[in-house]
Parts: structure tokens; C-alpha cells; sequence
């Protein structure tokens, strides 16, 4: 855990860090996640049940493409644009005939590069509008996540004893609570620090309280996946806490659930 809690802030001081220094070092950075996040994605199925490579090639190029494009009239309004859909469901299904192999690539493979590819594409484009409409909305959305994570685990560590679900044995019910108490109190003090003159503090408690509740839920659900797959970790890019995704599975979570009610702000 020490290792792997050192992998976090080295994350943390990039992710936040760099949305402070500006939009393009903090698209770089989101862009380098995102294509690390999306290989894991791939390589979660076994070597023979992968897209070819020229697929995966033209999946990363238009994950990126989604990842770095910017709103034009509101950063926070998030336009898909269906040309690039529709050149990615060229790209993922036209191929199934020219293979013709159902054991080299398959309709279920081509649906599942066309999910990963356009649910990382979206996710990490939040951080991206986020950041151009205020930073401290990133450092906001990592807090949640990051204490939520942090807390669940400490609390489970030394008073767990209640098993929250089959899905991930490990995850405690007083783990849960503790991650919520502490995912809730800490960033609200933090949102209200930046925007006590916008909200209320009942409506900033309200609101990161089932924004630590969807982190929860999202670190519940990445576990789900990499049970389906056999697999007990992403990858090993992370140092002790195994892959990107394992690391920011809360965070994406809490980002997309923060993108649906920000017209609370």
C-alpha cells in the first residue's frame, strides 16, 4: 500500500498540477491516461480474442481525437460528433467481413473496441471541458475520489468486518461509510472554499455526498470487469497498485456523474 499510495500523489501532483499550469500540458496528460487506460482495456482480453492491431492503432487515434476536442460555445456542453462515431463503426465493424473468422475477430470483439474506445473517449473528455471551465472543478472531483478511495481502504483495513459485496471480497460495508464520511467532509470544505459565494453548504454536503457514493459505485463496477476477465489487476504501470484504471476507476466515475448535475453550479 505504501508504494502504491506514493504511485497515487506522483498522479495526483500531474493530474492537478498540470491543470494549473495550463489547458495543453493538462490535455497531454489526460490524453497519456487515457491511451494507457484504454490498452489496459484491450489487453484485458486474451491475445486471440483482441481486434487486430490496425484496429487498436485507429482506436487509440480517435479516443485521442474525442479526448482532446474542445466545447466551442459551452466547455461544458460536450457535443459528440457522429462523423467520428460513424468512422469508428466503420472502422470496428466493416472488417468482420473481409476476416470472415469468427475466431480472429468476432461481432463481440468489434462491439467491445467500439464500447472501450468511446467510453474512454467521453470520460476523459470531461476532464478536459472541466478544465476549461474552471481548475478548481478538477482538484474538486479528485479530492472526492482520492479521499473516498483512501478512506474506504483505511476504515475497511482496521474495522471492516462486513462484506459489502461478492464482487470485490476485500470492500467492507464500515469501509464504505468510512470512504463516504471522509469523500464527503473533506472536498466539501475544499468546494465551499472556492465557491461559497455560488452554493449553499447544504446543497455542496448534498452533492458530494452521491458523488462519493457513484465513486464508490465505480470502483465496484471496474472490479466487476476484471473478475469477468479472471484478471485481479489491470496491468502493472502503477508501482504497487497495479494499472491506471485501477488507480482511477472512482475518479471516472465521479467525473461523469459531476458532468451530468453541473448545472448545479
Amino acid at each position: 500500500m505504501k508504494i502504491g499510495f506514493i504511485s497515487i500523489i506522483i498522479l495526483a501532483i500531474l493530474f492537478i498540477g498540470s491543470s494549473f499550469i495550463g489547458q495543453l500540458p493538462f490535455t497531454i496528460i489526460v490524453s497519456i491516461l487515457a491511451v494507457l487506460s484504454l490498452r489496459e482495456m484491450f489487453n484485458l482480453r486474451s491475445k486471440e480474442k483482441r481486434a487486430p492491431a490496425e484496429i487498436e492503432l485507429a482506436s487509440y487515434i480517435i479516443a485521442i481525437y474525442m479526448i482532446t476536442t474542445e466545447g466551442e460555445i459551452d466547455p461544458l456542453e460536450f457535443v459528440i460528433d457522429y462523423r467520428i462515431i460513424s468512422v469508428l463503426l466503420f472502422i470496428d465493424f466493416i472488417p468482420l467481413i473481409f476476416i470472415d473468422n469468427k475466431h480472429k475477430y468476432s461481432t463481440v470483439t468489434a462491439l467491445y473496441t467500439f464500447g472501450s474506445t468511446v467510453f474512454i473517449g467521453i470520460a476523459f473528455n470531461i476532464f478536459v471541458q472541466l478544465r476549461l471551465y474552471n481548475p478548481n472543478y478538477i482538484t474538486y472531483i479528485f479530492l472526492v475520489a482520492f479521499t473516498t478511495d483512501l478512506f474506504s481502504f483505511i476504515t475497511g483495513k482496521f474495522i471492516g468486518e462486513t462484506m459489502l459485496t461478492t464482487i470485490s471480497p476485500r470492500k467492507t460495508s464500515e469501509g464504505a461509510m468510512g470512504g463516504l464520511v471522509m469523500g464527503t467532509a473533506l472536498p466539501t470544505m475544499y468546494l465551499y472554499s472556492v465557491a461559497r459565494n455560488v452554493l449553499e453548504p447544504h446543497i455542496i454536503i448534498l452533492f458530494t455526498l452521491q458523488l462519493s457514493v457513484i465513486g464508490q459505485v465505480g470502483d465496484i463496477v471496474f472490479s466487476y470487469i476484471k473478475r469477468e476477465f479472471g484478471k485481479k489487476e489491470f496491468s502493472h504501470v502503477v508501482i504497487g497498485d497495479g494499472g491506471i484504471l485501477d488507480v482511477i476507476d472512482c475518479l471516472l466515475f465521479v467525473a461523469l456523474d459531476f458532468s451530468i448535475f453541473i448545472s448545479v453550479f
